[in-house]
């Protein structure tokens, strides 16, 4: 915090998925097919949809790592083993400290995750491609971005923003 009370940065950041770190073939992980498969560096379902993370999602990882902030999920999506499993297979499962994929509210998977890092809800940066979702979380102090077409480092540097 500065001399004034406020927060000059998130004490952590968590993603949603489906649409906001990845694309799933133009659906949503839930609507896959299994058996997931990496081939030639592609991570694919049953019928060849390509699971890719957009293209700055990895630098963005790195990023918050260098700034020394924690990274989490939130993901709603009816099939969290799929959604774990892909996380895998594009070799980023490790890199986020909290993990909330189940089916539910948006609330639930940041209080759990408030819960269990320790972090306070005003002290998190949200990313999320539904605006519901942000809505939810603004009561309760969640600092949120929007995501329209995939994470990228603009939306990356305007969410911190939010706390300078």
């Amino acid at each position: 915090m500065d001399v004034n009370g406020f927060l000059k940065s998130p004490e952590l950041i968590v993603f949603d998925l489906d649409f906001t770190l990845w694309d799933c073939g133009g659906t949503w992980c839930d609507c896959l097919r299994p058996p997931f498969s990496k081939r030639d560096g592609k991570v694919l379902d049953a019928h060849g949809r390509h699971i890719y993370l957009y293209p700055e999602v990895m630098s963005i990882i790195q990023e918050a790592e260098d700034l020394g902030i924690p990274t989490g999920i939130a993901s709603r999506t009816d099939r969290p083993d799929w959604a774990r499993r892909l996380l895998e297979l594009l070799g980023v499962d490790e890199k986020f400290a909290f993990q909330e994929i189940f089916p539910g509210s948006k609330i639930t998977h940041l209080q759990n995750i408030s819960q269990v890092s320790g972090v306070p809800m005003q002290a998190i940066l949200f990313f999320d491609d539904e605006q519901r979702n942000l809505d939810d979380l603004e009561p309760l102090g969640v600092r949120s971005k929007l995501v329209p077409r995939g994470m990228n480092k603009e939306l990356f540097s305007k969410g911190l923003e939010l706390f300078s």
